[in-house]
């Protein structure tokens, strides 16, 4: 099946992030259309998208037009069962459709007061006592949903569901203003920081499209909490060990350089998303 996925900027969009990792964290695929927030009028730029009026969109290839995250979710679980989207077991799918729904209703002072930003991390963020509140009703039902689990693993229900997928935002929200968590809300928050999936889309929001003043705070910064990157540049020339680039067999036109080994890709973004992560990016990694 083939499926277009509109989402917003990776370094802002927590919604798009969840529609993103809804297909690629399953081993599905999309072409991704990019709907910049800078030009803010999300519902203007998607007018011809049947109704859609929000990010993330699926368009299929038979024409349905899947405007919701959480439609999303069913609608490629029901296209693709045997991709795992939810739990195989009845009593953790039933758990796992449960914290998807709490979470696209609830939270609304975390959201409302941490708007994801993937660009920045906060050394202190002076949470409101609502936001608390809220870090205290994800620490109740994260360690009510890893109780119930049916397999080992660092997810909620133990392999990696959607439920997974919907609070990968929240765990970059939790990460980027250095909010205090308990020691297993705090270690399901790392695993969604060393996720390849989510390094690659933090990596893309890292170097595509500029800087949204709105999103950012007056707090003091830090370095971002989860797994340092290996050191890597973008250089103007040199002689690439690849021919083509290892994204789209392309010919290289850019270039970086790794541990004294000079690399090729065929644009800026490719090479740029490289340079922000090169260890998430598993065609890189094969030829280093």
């Amino acid at each position: 099946m083939s499926y277009d996925l509109y989402i917003g900027d990776y370094a802002y969009s927590s919604w798009s992030l969840r529609g993103w990792l809804l297909v690629n964290r399953f081993g599905l695929s999309a072409r991704s259309k990019m709907v910049p927030f800078v030009e803010r009028d999300v519902a203007r730029q998607m007018a011809d998208i049947g109704a859609a009026r929000t990010v993330p969109t699926l368009v299929t290839d038979d024409g349905a037009v899947i405007s919701e995250s959480a439609a999303i979710a069913e609608e490629l679980a029901t296209r693709h069962p045997e991709a795992g989207i939810w739990p195989a077991d009845p009593r953790a799918r039933a758990i796992a459709r449960t914290l998807v729904a709490e979470m696209a209703t609830g939270f609304t002072a975390l959201r409302s007061e941490c708007p994801m930003n993937l660009r920045v991390c906060y050394r202190d963020s002076a949470p409101s006592d609502e936001v608390r509140a809220d870090l205290a009703r994800l620490e109740t039902i994260w360690a009510y949903a890893r109780t119930q689990r049916t397999t080992d693993g660092p997810w909620l229900l133990g392999e990696y569901s959607a439920a997974d997928a919907f609070f990968a935002p929240v765990a970059a929200r939790i990460a980027g203003y250095s909010l205090s968590m308990t020691k297993g809300a705090a270690a399901y928050v790392a695993a969604h920081l060393a996720d390849p999936a989510f390094r690659r889309w933090r990596a893309m929001g890292l170097v595509h499209g500029p800087d949204l003043p709105w999103y950012r705070k007056d707090y003091p910064t830090r370095d971002w909490h989860g797994p340092a990157p290996r050191a890597a540049k973008a250089i103007e020339t040199g002689t690439p060990e690849n021919e083509a680039c290892p994204y789209s067999g392309k010919a290289i036109t850019h270039v970086m350089q790794m541990d004294g080994r000079i690399f090729g890709f065929c644009n800026p973004f490719c090479r740029n998303k490289t340079v922000a992560d090169p260890e998430a990016w598993p065609a890189f990694m094969a030829l280093v």
